[in-house]
C-alpha cells in the first residue's frame, strides 16, 4: 500500500504534518478529511531515501514491542500501538510500512529486510527464528539486551577516546593561536639580532602559516579523506588493525571489544536455535575486527566438515587460550551458548579495567606532551626577550 506525506491543518487552525497509508491519492485525501484536518500539501511519500532508526529509537522500539508482546497484545496490535506512539516522528513511515506490510501477509523478519540500515542480519535471524518457535517474545526481550550492551560498550569506547581527543585539539589551537597572532606581533623585536634555532624555526613556522594556512588546511584536508577513506576498505582496515596490534593497551582493548561482540551475539543466535555454522557467518559480520574477523572466517568454512570449533580458532595467534580452552569445554558439555555468554561477561569486565588502566595512563602523558609543546613555543619567544633584557641591563 502506498504511503503520503501530509501537511494539513487542524480545525483550530494548528499546523500539522506526517504520513498516512492509502490505496490511492483520493482515499489518501478521504481519510484525512474524516479526521478533520484540512489538507495543504499531500505527495506520494519517496522511497529513495531510506528511513532509518536512530540507536536509541531502535533500543525503544525493541524494548516496547517485546513489552506489548509479553502483556499479550498480537503483534500487529503491538505494530500499531507503536505506530500511533511515533506519529509525529520522522520514523513513523518506517513503523507505518511494517504495519501495513503485515497487515498484507508479510512475515515480520521479511518486513524488516527492507530496511538494512536499522536492522542488520542478527536482529532479523533472530526474529526469523522466534517466529518459527513462537518465541517472538523472549527473541525481543534479547534482542533489546543485547543493543543495550552493544550500545554501553560503544560508549565505553567513545568516553576512554574523548578526553585524549580534546586535549590534542586545545594543544592544536593554543599552538595556532601563538603562532598567527603571537608571535607576529613581536617579530619586529627579533628582527637584526642572531636568534637562537628554537626561535628561528618557530618563526619560520609561523611565516609559513600566515602565507599558506588556506592551502595547507585544504591539503591536510584531503590527506586525511584519503587516509580516512583508505582504512574503510578491507585492505586498509586490516593493515590498520595490524599495526594497532603491535600497541600494547590498545591491541587488547580492541580484541577484547571485538570478543564481545562475536560472543554476545553468536550467543543470542545459538539460543534462538540458529545452528552454528549460520550463527558463525552472521556474528563475524558485526565483530569489526578485521584479525578476528578472518579467523572465525577460516573457521566457518572448516566447521561443515566436523571440525571442532576450539581447535579452528586456536590456529590464530590473535585469540587468547582463554577462548578457546572455554570453547572446548563448551563443546565437551554442549553448553556452548552460556559458555559463550560466560566469555562476553568476562571481558566486559576486563574491558572496564583496561579502558580504566588506559585512561589513568594517558592523561598524565598527554598533559606532559601539551605542556611540552606550548613550553617550547613559549621558551622560543623568551629567549631572544632574555637577550634582550641583559643587553639594556649592561
Amino acid at each position: 500500500m502506498p504511503i503520503f506525506r501530509y501537511r494539513a491543518l487542524t480545525e483550530t487552525g494548528k499546523k500539522i504534518s506526517g504520513v498516512i497509508d492509502a490505496d490511492s491519492f483520493e482515499l489518501a485525501k478521504e481519510k484525512l478529511r474524516i479526521d478533520k484536518v484540512l489538507v495543504t500539501k499531500l505527495s506520494t511519500l519517496s522511497e529513495k531515501k531510506e528511513v532509518t532508526l536512530s540507536s536509541q529509537r531502535l533500543l525503544a522500539f525493541t524494548r516496547e514491542i517485546g513489552q506489548l508482546l509479553e502483556a499479550g497484545l498480537p503483534l500487529y496490535e503491538s505494530l500499531l500501538t507503536i505506530e500511533e506512539k511515533y506519529r509525529r516522528s520522522r520514523s513513523h513511515s518506517l513503523f507505518l510500512d511494517l504495519c501495513d506490510r503485515l497487515k498484507s501477509g508479510y512475515q515480520l523478519s521479511e518486513a524488516l529486510k527492507k530496511y538494512p540500515k536499522s536492522f542488520d542480519e542478527i536482529y532479523i535471524s533472530m526474529v526469523r527464528t522466534g517466529e518459527q518457535t513462537g518465541s517472538l517474545t523472549w527473541v525481543f526481550q534479547q534482542l533489546h539486551e543485547l543493543i543495550k550492551r552493544r550500545q554501553k560498550l560503544g560508549k565505553q569506547l567513545i568516553s576512554a577516546m574523548a578526553y585524549p581527543a580534546f586535549l590534542g585539539a586545545f594543544c592544536f589551537f593554543i599552538v595556532i593561536a601563538l603562532l598567527l597572532f603571537v608571535i607576529p606581533s613581536m617579530r619586529e623585536l627579533f628582527e637584526g639580532r642572531e636568534l637562537h634555532p628554537l626561535t628561528e624555526v618557530v618563526l619560520r613556522l609561523s611565516r609559513f602559516l600566515e602565507t599558506g594556512l588556506i592551502p595547507s588546511l585544504l591539503t591536510a584536508g584531503v590527506l586525511i579523506t584519503g587516509v580516512i577513506y583508505f582504512f574503510k576498505r578491507e585492505g586498509g582496515r586490516l593493515l590498520l588493525s595490524r599495526a594497532l596490534q603491535k600497541v600494547p593497551l590498545v591491541k587488547t582493548i580492541l580484541m577484547q571489544a571485538a570478543l564481545i561482540r562475536f560472543c554476545r551475539s553468536t550467543s543470542i543466535l545459538l539460543f534462538g536455535g540458529v545452528p552454528l555454522h549460520t550463527a558463525l557467518s552472521i556474528s563475524q559480520k558485526v565483530v569489526k575486527n578485521p584479525l578476528l574477523e578472518e579467523a572465525v572466517k577460516e573457521a566457518e568454512r572448516e566447521i561443515v566438515e566436523g571440525k571442532p570449533l576450539s581447535e579452528l580458532l586456536h590456529r590464530s595467534r590473535h585469540i587468547p587460550p582463554l577462548v578457546t580452552r572455554m570453547l572446548f569445554i563448551a563443546e565437551e558439555t554442549g553448553k556452548m551458548p552460556e559458555i559463550l555468554q560466560s566469555l562476553s561477561d568476562i571481558y566486559d569486565d576486563e574491558l572496564d579495567s583496561s579502558l580504566t588502566h588506559i585512561t589513568t595512563f594517558i592523561q598524565p602523558v598527554l598533559l606532559l606532551i601539551v605542556g611540552g609543546i606550548v613550553g617550547l613555543v613559549v621558551l622560543s619567544i623568551l629567549l631572544p626577550l632574555t637577550d634582550v633584557g641583559s643587553l639594556i641591563t649592561t
